[in-house]
């Protein structure tokens, strides 16, 4: 009897992959939008840039939603506090 139920749980195992679990799919990691493209320049300056940065609330997407590595999130958000500081993005919107 307890053959069959291990018999069961190994054909649900994909491939021999010991660390296998229905419920949780494998997410690819981001890939920092300023690593990837070295042309890529941030500046406070132009807040189309920033935009896209920051949610439709006015609040800075976090490195989770951005994608973006730890050095370069520290640079969003000092980018998008200046960009807000000479009034070109919202502190928030209405």
């Amino acid at each position: 009897m307890s053959d069959k139920k291990n018999n069961k749980r190994n054909n649900k195992m994909n491939n021999g992959d010991e660390d296998f679990n229905p419920k949780f799919r494998k997410i690819r990691k981001k890939v920092c939008p300023l690593c990837s493209d070295k042309n890529f320049v941030l500046d406070y300056k132009n807040p189309e840039q920033l935009r896209k940065f920051v949610n439709e609330k006015g609040k800075i997407l976090p490195r989770r939603a951005t994608g973006a590595c730890a050095k370069h999130q520290r640079d969003i958000t000092l980018a998008v506090k200046r960009c807000r500081h000479i009034a070109l993005l919202p502190y928030a919107e209405n």
